[in-house]
């Protein structure tokens, strides 16, 4: 509860202000002669990441295209053993000379 003595109409409120310490208000806000301009060292820097970005995709382009279509190993028992044909015979020796070539590289 509030005193008899309260009323909304004394209440002070002080606020303290610290003088500025710039040219007597000039400051445009960190908008001086140089506002909004690059140096060239900025554009070099621009070109050397341009060029980096480039040689990284380049690189991981390349080791993508060595990566399997599937790392699913394949499913030996799914496949019906009655009668093995020559072409499956012919199929699973080129694809391990595949490879073993690509484990050369």
């Amino acid at each position: 509860m509030l005193s008899p003595d309260f009323s909304l109409g004394s209440t002070v409120a002080l606020v303290a202000v610290q003088p500025s310490n710039t040219n007597d208000g000039n400051d445009k806000g960190g908008q001086g002669e140089d506002f909004g301009k690059s140096s060239p060292v900025g554009l070099v820097l621009l070109i050397v990441f341009f060029i980096a970005v480039f040689f990284l995709v380049k690189s991981m382009n390349k080791h993508i295209k060595g990566l399997p279509a599937s790392f699913d190993e394949p499913a030996e028992g799914a496949a019906p053993a009655a009668e093995p044909s020559e072409s499956a015979d012919e199929s699973s020796a080129s694809s391990k000379a595949a490879k073993a070539s690509k484990k050369k590289d």
